[in-house]
């Protein structure tokens, strides 16, 4: 430190030694009100330390003596909203889910709970927009085309029971599209390729598809029908319409009948309470497609 005084008037300070330009920096002393806060500040963090969860430990971290868990006041208020929505969740479980359209209170709550429901479980597969997602043969729920029904029971029973669940005993037993490629010889399947691609109004070969047509009722008839209209008791698309689950062009289609498809959609019923459910169906029943 230099011992070099300032001149002037008043009491001298002693600098810090650093000199720039000739211009000297006085060691002055830091203001008491800056000080104060700087020490009250350090008292509060150690304070805050004791009396809240903070020190890292190997499992979990010091409690706090106030034993204060921002998981605990999540759960309160999860409870809270609970409680606060009971009497409506206890309304819908009761009541005829068709009936809820009469209810403008009611439908709103379960509208609002089935879109929370439906964002938290359902967006993977079905997308943020309800659209499907046709490369993984996830179904547009805003469609009119259901393979199971479009019914707000059907959908019902849809969510709580899944299509071919392995873990739910009641599922739908859909059977699953037979890989016909090792039934059937390779000309018969283009044959009935271009049959399909004929009742689905897409560009077809006339021949090909006369000698499909004895192929399509021999093997498929029985789940699609005479007409290829489909069976939603059984899960079978209709074949008549521009509504492809995987695709509906030429190589797709010989792919779908050559190795088949059997799509899975999981149960809920062991994961959501039957509110929940009820919910999501009528939230989905309500996005546009609902029969």
């Amino acid at each position: 430190m230099s011992d070099k005084k300032p001149q002037g008037k008043g009491k001298q300070v002693e600098t810090t030694g650093h000199v720039w330009d000739g211009i000297e920096e006085l060691n002055n002393p830091l203001p008491k009100w800056w000080l104060y806060t700087f020490y009250l500040c350090i008292i509060f963090a150690l304070g805050y330390t004791v009396f809240y969860p903070a020190w890292p430990l190997i499992h979990g971290e010091t409690p706090g003596i106030l034993g204060y868990s921002t998981r605990g006041a999540v759960e309160a208020d999860i409870k809270a909203f609970a409680a606060q929505n009971a009497p409506l969740e206890t309304k819908l479980v009761a009541m005829d889910m068709t009936k809820v359209k009469d209810d403008p209170a009611l439908l709103q709550y379960a509208n609002s709970a089935g879109a929370a429901v439906f964002r938290t479980n359902c967006i993977q597969c079905h997308g943020a927009g309800a659209q499907g997602i046709m490369s993984g043969g996830y179904p547009n729920l805003l469609d009119d085309d259901w393979l199971h029904g479009g019914t707000i029971s059907a959908i019902y029973t849809t969510i709580q029971h899944g299509v071919r669940s392995p873990t739910d005993p009641n599922t739908r037993p859909a059977p699953a599209m037979p890989a016909w490629g090792e039934t059937l010889k390779p000309d018969e399947i283009t044959d009935v390729v271009q049959f399909v691609m004929k009742i689905s109004g897409q560009t077809f070969d006339a021949a090909k598809a006369d000698a499909g047509a004895k192929v399509f009722a021999d093997n498929c008839a029985a789940c699609h029908g005479d007409a290829g209209k489909g069976n939603p008791d059984m899960g079978a698309p209709n074949l008549t319409d521009a509504i492809w689950l995987y695709g509906g062009d030429l190589a797709t289609v010989t792919e779908t009948v050559t190795k088949g498809r059997a799509g899975v959609m999981p149960a809920w019923a062991d994961r959501l309470s039957d509110a929940d459910i009820r919910s999501v169906a009528l939230y989905v029943h309500g996005l546009g497609g609902g029969q």
